[in-house]
């Protein structure tokens, strides 16, 4: 699904949502609306897939970091919420890698560099085991945070 499809399918939602009086879900899918669209703005041309996969993406790490904040502020409803927008706006990104999946994904990718150099790649080398692990995510059309990626690293 190219980005012109993804705003076609989110105004859809937002319509099915208003119908339903759902009001959750209705500000949520304007929200992915309005981030697409101002994100659209600022490249000044037509978003790619990828860069509308990761609009979305910074908004979940947004609303992940928030839920933190709420919860160690003692403001559950407010975290609730916050989790409520997460599960709607990951409806629209690929599925995410399980713990499991995503460990062995990244020690594929690290026995490869380590093939390459001949030597367990260290924490100079991260980055470049990151682009791997990211560049494997994105051929099998799946998703991790790359926090989770780091801590399997």
């Amino acid at each position: 699904m190219d980005a012109g499809a993804l705003e076609a399918i989110v105004n859809q939602q937002i319509i099915t949502a208003m119908k339903a009086h759902d009001a959750v879900r209705t500000t949520t899918l304007r929200l992915i609306k309005n981030a697409l669209k101002n994100k659209a703005i600022e490249k000044r041309e037509a978003l790619t897939q990828a860069e509308s996969e990761q609009a979305l993406a910074s908004m979940i790490k947004q609303r992940r970091d928030s839920i933190e904040q709420f919860t160690k502020g003692n403001r559950p409803d407010l975290a609730d919420k916050e989790a409520a927008e997460i599960v709607v706006i990951e409806e629209f990104l690929p599925k995410a890698l399980d713990e499991s999946a995503l460990a062995t994904l990244v020690a594929e990718a690290i026995a490869e560099l380590a093939a390459a150099s001949g030597q367990k790649p260290g924490p100079k080398e991260m980055g470049a085991a990151m682009k791997a692990v990211q560049a494997k995510l994105q051929a099998a059309g799946v998703r991790a945070e790359g926090r989770a990626v780091s801590e399997r690293g």
